[in-house]
């Protein structure tokens, strides 16, 4: 049987067309797809810019589709989720990329890192601090040790914090001196809670040492050898203040007062105390001296003596408690509204986020902060 090539010779130019439009018909395809996927970048770019970040991420997310590949495109959609609260959504992003087998060293660090931020955000401390650990060695390292710092501090972990400051300071990041002296108090606070007075006093003298200009380490010494019962001690603790930290004056005249009182001596307070107010008049300061006056005249006196030198609501209701009016009725209807009007005055505030508090704080329980809180009250600012 002869074969027929007419039909071979029609055959080939057919299927010759027929793969030359298919292939038109894919590169028009791909075109269009690379058209969009742009598009849908620089749309999403758009609404970030004008804060709209919940079309932003839907412009992401069509561009992420749309090129699976593409690194950058995850980490912008996994940043915008992290700043919108959806932290789910962004870890699940993260740890995509830290899935990819084809992801550069270098992009690999920065999802790791992102992934340790949405951690961190989520409030998944113990997650948190996994994924930190994971960037030493990187060039997030020293980020990753200052977030590792904060998680360590909010979980009151002091042996690790002090860790990590140490580490901190040999890296040159900064100085840690005074925080590595706050750790050590706050040590020292858990140990004489358990009864450890031992253990407490040799932090103490290791916090003094290292930051003698920190007025806490100096204060808790007092504390401690007062509940050791041994008040000569406490008052030398204060007058080592007085000369290393003279700042923190305001913060322990009254109990630098207190003691002068119980150790007999009066006149080494007193002149601590008065020279700090020469130094600058403080509402604490004026107080503890009223305090070691001989008789209500004296310490009126040394209120009107703070007054003249600078004004004060809170010093003025101080002396108008010892003065005798005509009318005893009149006098403490006077006496209670100014003691309601300067009560505000007497709080300290934070000069990181302005947290006010009855209290002095040497962390700063709004923002976290080390020593904002200044050693003066509101009125004094």
């Amino acid at each position: 049987m002869d074969y027929d090539l007419t039909w071979a010779l029609w055959g080939l130019p057919l299927a010759f067309a027929l793969g030359w439009g298919a292939s038109r018909l894919d590169l028009r395809q791909w075109r269009l797809e690379s058209r969009q996927a742009p598009k849908a970048y620089f749309r999403g770019l758009n609404y970030l810019l004008n804060e709209q970040q919940d079309q932003a991420i839907d412009a992401f997310i069509e561009a992420v589709q749309g090129d699976p590949d593409t690194a950058e495109l995850h980490f912008a959609l996994g940043n915008l989720f992290r700043r919108r609260g959806d932290y789910d959504r962004a870890v699940r992003v993260h740890e995509h990329l830290l899935a990819r087998a084809d992801l550069s060293r270098k992009d690999r660090d920065r999802a790791q890192h992102a992934l340790a931020l949405d951690f961190l955000k989520a409030g998944l401390l113990d997650r948190a601090e996994t994924a930190l650990h994971k960037l030493e060695g990187s060039a997030f390292e020293g980020e990753a040790l200052l977030a590792l710092l904060a998680i360590y501090e909010r979980s009151r972990d002091w042996t690790q914090a002090k860790r990590i400051a140490q580490r901190l300071e040999t890296a040159e990041q900064g100085s840690f001196t005074t925080r590595l002296a706050h750790y050590l108090c706050e040590e020292a606070e858990q140990a004489q809670r358990s009864g450890d007075t031992a253990s407490a006093a040799r932090l103490l003298a290791e916090a003094v040492e290292k930051a003698p200009q920190l007025a806490r380490g100096w204060m808790a010494l007092s504390s401690l050898r007062i509940h050791t019962g041994d008040p000569t001690g406490a008052f030398d603790a204060l007058v080592q203040l007085s000369q290393q930290a003279p700042q923190g004056m305001p913060l322990a005249a009254r109990a630098l007062a207190d003691l002068g009182q119980q150790t007999d001596r009066q006149a080494q307070a007193l002149a601590l105390l008065q020279a700090c107010h020469d130094r600058a008049p403080s509402l604490d300061v004026t107080e503890a001296l009223a305090s070691l006056g001989a008789d209500p005249q004296t310490a009126r006196s040394r209120y009107l003596s703070h007054l003249e030198r600078e004004p004060s609501l809170v010093i003025a209701t101080q002396w108008l408690a010892g003065e005798p009016l005509s009318e005893p009725d009149a006098k403490t209807r006077v006496q209670a509204a100014l003691e309601q009007a300067s009560a505000p005055l007497k709080r300290y505030r934070c000069a990181a986020c302005g947290f006010e508090a009855r209290q002095h704080f040497w962390q700063c329980p709004g923002c976290q902060a080390w020593d904002s809180y200044p050693a003066r009250r509101v009125e004094e600012l």
